[in-house]
């Protein structure tokens, strides 16, 4: 083994603890915070969803570390693409902590403003981090399948725990969540024609597929914050969501060979 390869191998296993060390502060600090905020069982069952959340995170690095070089775990747009990962991690231990069974302070049935902002603070932070990583990675020039395996495993992450605390929170439809289904009924649908010796294209080309991923993750933070009734964010949740779920039957349909791409 080269002395580059065990620095590189150094380089990956320093930034797989580092997550796991960075994993164990968020855990910590969002179980004060809730605690301070709420009361300990509410922070106690954040903490048990949370925490969940991050080993899944901290688990998937150091499953596909080697799926390049190992240094790349520490490039820098790889590490703003786990601080995404660990995020909304935070954000999905809120979805055993609803408004509306924690009490404020001064015992009005409603739960402190920290706590009402802090799933649209996580995951709007994360998706701000999406814009930036992929940026960063071409202007350094150090996009890497890493980068993109991380890139994709925590969108989806996003995708699906955001959403979970909407409805749990009342304040997305139950209907939305479709959104989040689609992925994993669109990755288990070109893998049972796999298994069956069916053929699978290529995604084609999209310009709509980016800009409806980023309307949805801004419609989503929004709709997680306390600015708007239930009552405009519940049918404009339908209007907008429509888009996205033809989009994903679109590629099917093209991956599949039933539609030119």
């Amino acid at each position: 083994m080269s002395g580059g390869t065990v620095r590189e191998r150094r380089l990956g296993a320093a930034a797989v603890t580092g997550t796991a060390v960075a994993a164990a502060g968020v855990a910590v600090g969002g179980w004060t915070f809730v605690a301070d905020a709420t009361t300990r069982a509410a922070a106690n069952r954040w903490a048990l969803v949370t925490g969940a959340t991050l080993c899944y995170v901290v688990g998937f690095l150091a499953y596909h570390v080697d799926a390049d070089r190992p240094a790349a775990a520490a490039a820098p747009p790889n590490l703003v693409t786990i601080t995404r990962g660990l995020l909304y991690a935070a954000a999905a231990g809120f979805l055993v902590v609803p408004p509306s069974s924690v009490a404020g302070p001064v015992g009005t049935g409603a739960s402190p403003p920290a706590v009402r902002w802090a799933p649209a603070l996580c995951y709007g932070a994360g998706v701000t981090l999406d814009f930036a990583d992929g940026r960063l990675a071409r202007r350094t020039e150090r996009t890497t399948p890493l980068g993109t395996k991380l890139d994709h495993a925590f969108d989806t992450l996003g995708f699906l725990v955001a959403p979970l605390v909407g409805v749990a929170w009342g304040r997305l439809p139950s209907a939305y969540l479709s959104l989040s289904a689609a992925r994993y009924v669109y990755r288990a649908g070109t893998a049972w024609r796999r298994r069956r010796g069916r053929p699978v294209g290529d995604l084609p080309e999209s310009r709509v597929r980016r800009p409806l991923a980023a309307l949805q993750m801004a419609f989503i933070t929004v709709a997680l914050t306390p600015l708007l009734p239930a009552a405009v964010v519940h049918p404009a949740a339908l209007v907008v969501v429509v888009p996205s779920l033809a989009t994903f039957v679109r590629d099917y349909l093209a991956v599949t060979g039933r539609l030119d791409g």
